[in-house]
């Protein structure tokens, strides 16, 4: 397995694909052991793609201390010392596009091209669902509470629960894991991180080409964020598909929208 000493931490990655080296950063509870697309995406079909296990969650180290946005940026420029790439592109997903910001004005020339996909800028920008307040919920009720965020064409005041488009296949993916004590604080760490992420005021330093790209249903990280974050990057550029905020399991045109941004 490819493990790395990462600051003060072991690190679990995988580099999958060929092309352009490109950084994907998972978002909040990403595990590559859960990830239905892993090495088989449309990413890894176009591009060398390096994904990793970030602090606190899956084969990587779960210090019990606490962890920060600035952690988690310099975990991921530090990875990329590993492997070796002075600069390359970089796709966060909802939290891994909070981390992507914090890469990209702490770590300015290591960025190429940055996609920021349902994520959001924090402060003025305004600030993502905190997901801190579904901890601690029943498995069910907490499903119950977190669809209708996640899309909000999702309807479980009805019986039974209205579904949107694509969410039927990933019910499972979203569920919580059995419940292990070190797994749980590295989620809770990684949450409480997440809950002070912002980056607004440096957001005009970023000098990479930027895609901020999203769903048209997301109440977690919401349109106006997303519509916020792009107008606070010079000359970022704005998509938005048909789907909540797991639009890139539910329409395959965002990976599309994505490929040809970086293959600019």
């Amino acid at each position: 397995m490819p493990i790395a000493t990462v600051r003060d931490i072991e690190v679990y990655y995988e580099v999958h694909g060929r092309g352009a080296p490109t950084l994907l950063i998972s978002g909040t509870g990403g595990d590559l052991a859960r990830n239905p697309l892993r090495g088989e995406g449309l990413l890894e079909k176009h591009f060398q793609v390096l994904m990793y296990d970030q602090r606190g969650l899956g084969q990587s180290g779960k210090p019990d201390s606490e962890y920060t946005m600035t952690d988690y940026a310099d975990d991921a420029a530090t990875l990329l010392d590993v492997v070796g790439w002075p600069a390359c592109n970089v796709v966060g997903v909802s939290f891994g596009g909070m981390v992507a910001q914090h890469v990209a004005v702490r770590h300015l020339d290591r960025v190429k091209r940055l996609v920021l996909a349902c994520s959001s800028a924090g402060g003025e920008g305004g600030a993502s669902y905190d997901l801190r307040e579904l901890e601690g919920l029943d498995p069910q009720e907490r499903l119950r509470r977190w669809l209708p965020i996640l899309d909000s064409r999702n309807d479980t005041s009805s019986t039974p629960w209205t579904i949107a488009p694509g969410f039927e296949m990933m019910l499972g993916a979203i569920a919580p894991e059995p419940a292990d004590a070190t797994r749980t604080m590295g989620a809770r760490r990684q949450l409480e991180a997440r809950a002070e992420h912002d980056v607004w005021e440096q957001l005009p330093l970023i000098k990479s080409e930027t895609l901020v790209i999203g769903g048209l249903y997301d109440r977690q990280a919401s349109t106006k964020n997303q519509e916020m974050l792009a107008q606070r990057i010079p000359g970022a550029k704005l998509i938005f598909c048909d789907g909540g905020h797991i639009f890139l399991w539910q329409e395959p045109s965002g990976w599309e929208e994505i490929v040809a941004f970086l293959q600019g």
